[in-house]
């Protein structure tokens, strides 16, 4: 009867065991800094509203890298010192530093995205930066509207190097720049310039635009073939580096007001515009354009960018907001930026962050792609 029982009650067991769920592996946060958390504000996930613009057959064929679902960004701004208005931003690649232009104090903002740290560096009497970019070499270069020069500044040293531009041409009100596939920089002016510098020789070129005012945003393919956009002159132009010449092409939308110009990882150029309220994208390979218009009942479509997974991003003056376009479904997500009025002028990124500078507010604001 003893054996029984035991028999019994070891089988009772043994059912119990079997019927116990199994514990999951406990999920482990990185440890961070007491310190570092209180000097970096608060992170937040950004709230998405997605549109879907009416379809329309496509006109050029569809990246493959934006094919995955991304997940919302969280959102993070940096308050930089009072009255500097950052007009354009530039994250170093390996995400050390964030450099930007402190407009109306005449300065390079210089800030520590760990520590929230920002700081400014003096770039000259008279001075009114406009646009930066980190060239090849590592440096920030500015496009330095008040000096009406070109400006490198060293990142270890912080010296200042200004490259003028001939003397005889004027005020060309500069803007932004970009780096061709020789290692040369091009700019633009909007009194209806563009131009180039070789930094092996520092000599300074510049040349009259097609058609007069309104050269503004400017980038280089993959391939470095630059393009700049009109904003004055609604179209994008292609700068051939053999002739110093330009080359108009003419968006779908008449006076659209091309504001900006960026690349996709396969040359297609995505222009703001600005006047249309519009998205768009000129295919160089086959001549063929494409537009959207951005949700909202008065968009102001000022700033575009490509990231690295070639979504492509647009600061909405009107929303107050941050877009993020998907090539492929032809939706746009809207992510609501937390101080208003923000006016995001510029933006730039490196893989996983997207950088805009929010002169309207004296921060500087990153959104944090999983």
């Amino acid at each position: 009867m003893r054996r029984i029982r035991g028999v019994l009650l070891v089988a009772i067991l043994l059912a119990a065991c079997a019927t116990q769920p199994t514990a999951s592996p406990t999920q482990t946060a990185q440890p961070t800094s007491a310190s570092t958390e209180a000097a970096r504000p608060a992170a937040t996930t950004a709230p998405a509203t997605t549109t879907t613009p009416s379809p329309e057959p496509p006109a050029v064929e569809p990246t493959d890298t934006a094919t995955s679902e991304p997940a919302p960004p969280t959102i993070q701004e940096y308050p930089v010192p009072p009255g500097s208005h950052p007009h354009d931003v530039a994250p170093a690649p390996d995400g050390t530093v964030v450099w930007y232009t402190a407009q109306s104090s005449g300065e390079l903002g210089r800030l520590d995205p760990v520590t929230g740290e920002a700081r400014h560096i003096p770039l000259g009497s008279g001075s009114a930066p406009h646009g930066v970019i980190v060239g090849p070499d590592g440096a920030p270069w500015v496009t330095d509207s008040g000096l009406n020069a070109i400006v490198r500044v060293d990142p270890e040293t912080e010296a200042v190097q200004v490259f003028p531009l001939p003397a005889g041409r004027g005020n060309a009100n500069l803007n932004t720049a970009a780096f061709d596939g020789e290692g040369v920089l091009w700019f633009t002016g909007q009194n209806g310039i563009f131009g180039r510098l070789d930094p092996a020789g520092g000599q300074v070129e510049v040349f009259d635009a097609p058609r007069g005012r309104g050269p503004y945003g400017i980038d280089a393919t993959p391939d470095g073939v630059v393009y700049y956009a009109s904003l004055a002159g609604s179209h994008i132009a292609r700068i051939d580096a053999q002739t110093n010449t330009a080359t108009v092409i003419e968006p779908p939308t008449p006076g659209q007001g091309a504001r900006r110009v960026w690349a996709d990882s396969r040359g297609r150029l995505w222009v703001s515009e600005w006047n249309a309220g519009q998205l768009a994208v000129y295919d160089p390979a086959t001549g063929a354009w494409r537009e959207w218009r951005l949700p909202g009942d008065n968009p102001m479509p000022y700033a575009v960018f490509v990231d690295d997974r070639d979504s492509v991003w647009l600061s909405d003056f009107g929303a107050n907001a941050m877009l993020r376009f998907d090539p492929v479904k032809e939706t746009f997500e809207v992510f609501t930026l937390p101080s208003s009025p923000a006016n995001v002028r510029q933006i730039l990124g490196r893989p996983g962050e997207v950088w805009g500078a929010e002169s309207g507010v004296d921060k500087i604001v990153v959104l944090r792609v999983r």
